[in-house]
């Protein structure tokens, strides 16, 4: 078992209700968008197949039924004073104590806050809040495998960022290099704010060792912060556990929009300390206790002192109804069942004539977890892409996916067999040349007949390159537009239509 799953035993087969794990997990993972028909390249009208769920995920059915039966209720927070209100806040707030619930949080210990509508927002408020709560240490160690989310804030409020590769073996890379992390603490090590390693890489998938890199940081005086977006849907989280004090998370960020809740809000969740006696860092209403013309008084309570202005109630709550469902399931269940897809995957995509697998493939090796990023040799990537949507309606993404430095790192990799031919400065040419792969990601929606569609259109598409590349011209920009098929989107749905239909009474 991999660091997610590692010292914690599967849940028993029966959950609430009496109901089996099968028919618990086959009754939640339908979602809004699993059904929906687009008319391909070949005048066919098929179901989609929708792998891109690293992006972000489709709202499950469940959610919707949870908003659905709230919305009547719907009012602001802050107030017990009406029956709305009640409900509103009352439930807002139970919202916050199932999130330090599914990762594991000690109430006393941690808060968690809501912000934004992504991890994005809350990485950047965890970097300017520790950067002043520790001033003094003016390091952060991240490494090369981090989303741009999980980069760039610490760049912008530290004057030193240390990035610590991956391991390699043979032309694949694997998770961060544990060996390395210890060595750039030991060499900063009273500089070191804290270590920011994501859980999962949004690239490939690869599991890393965040309880193992938690106890070294540890060591050093150092904290941790986990970017857990595309951590939460797929595996189980522990901030804290029993025994195991030193492996123990600081800060954890994701995103609800990852967990089958779209246009929920980012979450925090951290040690009420790192965020106490410091000043917010955004102010309003809901998060002081007085104020007067010369001066506030800023609330002691968590977390209101961290959320100023009306927050996204429909949003927490629904990411709520999810998180709920997903520890009565269990999250060992639910990432036990997703290592049987991948593994499924995994060993198809490998028989696609000319494939190229980033990453360690071997999952006895190193863990993965909803994603696989993949290129077909001598085929540009946004080629490969836009026929599986216009031919095929898989929906995939392509590019680097807002992990730059990795990417390149996993191509590099990948043509370490030309090493011995060609010079650095070549090799690194060829890689930028070659930037960019086709991603396919995963949900709990996803089926192994969404993989064998998937395979199905990649064996197609090597075997008749040829006949897709002169369908295709290629754009400035570096995507391919088709010389005999559009998709005009007005036709499927436009906000202005849809409202333009009800003001003359079609709908």
């Amino acid at each position: 078992m991999g660091p997610g799953l590692q010292d914690e035993s599967v849940v028993s087969n029966k959950i609430a209700g009496g109901r089996s794990f099968e028919n618990a997990f086959a009754a939640v993972r339908d979602a809004t968008g699993l059904n929906v028909e687009y008319e391909v390249a070949s005048g066919r009208r098929i179901r989609r197949v929708y792998l891109d769920s690293a992006a972000t995920t489709l709202r499950l059915d469940l959610v919707q039924h949870v908003l659905n039966k709230f919305q009547p209720h719907y009012s602001n927070t802050h107030s017990l004073v009406h029956f709305g209100a009640q409900i509103s806040t009352r439930e807002y707030q139970w919202a916050h104590e199932m999130v330090l619930s599914f990762v594991g949080a000690d109430p006393d210990q941690y808060f968690c806050f809501f912000t934004g509508s992504g991890a994005t927002s809350g990485l950047n408020r965890v970097a300017r809040a520790l950067s002043r709560k520790r001033c003094e240490r003016a390091v952060v160690i991240t490494t090369v495998m981090e989303h741009h989310s999980n980069d760039l804030p610490h760049r912008a409020h530290f004057p030193r960022v240390i990035h610590v590769p991956a391991l390699k073996s043979g032309r694949s890379l694997g998770c961060v290099d544990l060996a390395q992390l210890e060595r750039a603490l030991e060499h900063n090590s009273d500089s070191v704010n804290y270590v920011a390693l994501s859980g999962v890489s949004n690239v490939t998938g690869i599991v890393n060792p965040i309880y193992e890199a938690a106890t070294i940081a540890h060591r050093y005086g150092a904290m941790i912060v986990v970017d857990a977006a595309q951590m939460a849907a797929h595996l189980p989280i522990f901030m804290s556990r029993q025994g195991h004090t030193d492996a123990s998370i600081d800060v954890i960020v994701f995103s609800g929009h990852k967990v089958y809740a779209p246009g929920s809000p980012g979450v925090v969740v951290a040690r009420k300390e790192l965020f106490s006696e410091t000043p917010p860092q955004e102010v309003g209403g809901g998060m002081v206790d007085a104020v007067w013309i010369d001066r506030y008084a800023v609330s002691e309570r968590f977390p209101d002192r961290e959320e100023a202005g009306t927050p996204n109630i429909t949003g927490a709550i629904g990411l709520a109804a999810v998180l709920y469902t997903f520890q009565a399931i269990g999250m060992e269940a639910i990432a036990n069942e997703e290592q049987g897809l991948l593994r499924y995957a995994l060993k198809k995509l490998l028989r696609v004539p000319g494939i190229i697998i980033y990453g360690e493939t071997d999952t006895r090796i190193c863990q993965r977890a909803g994603t696989i990023a993949f290129n077909i040799r001598d085929m540009d990537h946004a080629l490969v892409a836009v026929l599986l949507n216009d031919y095929f309606n898989i929906a995939v993404r392509n590019e680097c996916f807002c992990a730059h430095p990795y990417v390149r790192e996993l191509i590099m990799a990948s043509l370490s067999e030309d090493a011995d031919v060609l010079d650095n400065e070549a090799l690194e040419k060829l890689a930028d040349k070659q930037r960019g792969m086709v991603r396919a990601s995963f949900g709990i929606y996803t089926t192994e007949e969404d993989i064998d569609a998937l395979i199905e259109a990649l064996d197609d598409i090597s075997l008749r390159r040829d006949f897709y590349a002169a369908k295709y011209g290629r754009l400035a920009d570096g995507s391919y537009s088709s010389r005999e098929f559009t998709f005009d989107h007005s036709k499927v749905f436009s906000i202005k239509n849809e409202i333009d239909r009800l003001l003359c009474g079609k709908i």
